[in-house]
């Protein structure tokens, strides 16, 4: 097996006087460029980070001001449930909502109300049973959207 010869500075042309001239540019050139870039890495950050909050708004379905009241790993249930919380308050002001409806609508208003806090509580819960919360919020959710549209005719 043939060994690889490794070169030594002076044969790869990067003497200890072209070392000691670079450093020496460096000092120069770095804190004058350095200021002129900050300006642009700070457009360029918020630019991204904008980017993101329109992604993780569309994501999941609110609008980019409301953005941060849905946080951490449970935001998409928090979002789903202002969503049904929204289209229950359809259905008690639309112009044909019985008495049935409207207390339809109060009763599941309720279970939003439990089921936020659960959301809530799962955060601080490890990975598990976090996740076995959110499906059972999931799974509860699931059924209240369903009786909503329905009651909504759609």
């Amino acid at each position: 097996m043939a060994r690889k010869k490794t070169k030594t500075p002076a044969e790869t042309g990067i003497t200890p006087k072209k070392a000691k001239n670079a450093v020496a540019v460096a000092k120069i050139v770095v804190p004058a460029v350095v200021p002129a870039l900050a300006p642009l890495a700070v457009k360029a950050a918020s630019a991204v980070r904008d980017a993101y909050d329109h992604y993780q708004a569309r994501r999941l379905g609110v609008p980019l001001d409301q953005l941060s009241e849905f946080t951490g790993r449970g935001a998409h249930l928090l979002a789903r449930i202002a969503g049904t919380s929204e289209a229950l308050s359809e259905v008690r002001q639309a112009e044909r909502a019985t008495d049935d409806d409207v207390r339809f609508a109060k009763d599941s208003q309720a279970t939003l109300e439990q089921l936020t806090a659960a959301v809530r509580a799962a955060e601080r819960m490890p990975a598990s049973r976090r996740k076995a919360a959110h499906q059972a919020v999931a799974k509860e959710l699931e059924q209240i959207e369903a009786k909503v549209l329905k009651r909504l005719g759609v």
